[in-house]
């Protein structure tokens, strides 16, 4: 099954985009990541309160609650777990 929906992360980086560290995953979630590219630019300007010289902004795919239940393992029961 595909992914639930977007997000977009904030990413700061210290050498112009290369090795960047996430910094913020912003709430509001996009049904496509077409809508979700659309509002990376002014999610990125109301996010400038980062101290790194370069800050990005990118789209994540994340599963919905519903799928990722049930994708889960079932877990075993606790004798089992024991070696």
């Amino acid at each position: 099954m595909g992914p639930g929906y977007f997000v977009i992360a904030i990413l700061g980086c210290a050498d112009g985009g290369t090795a960047c560290t996430p910094v913020a995953t912003l709430q509001t979630r996009y049904s496509s990541e077409a809508e979700c590219s659309a509002a990376t630019s002014s999610a990125l300007e109301a996010n400038t309160n980062f101290d790194f010289p370069t800050l990005l902004a990118r789209c994540r795919a994340e599963k919905s609650a519903e799928s990722a239940d049930s994708q889960r393992t079932p877990s075993l029961p606790a004798r089992a777990r024991r070696s």
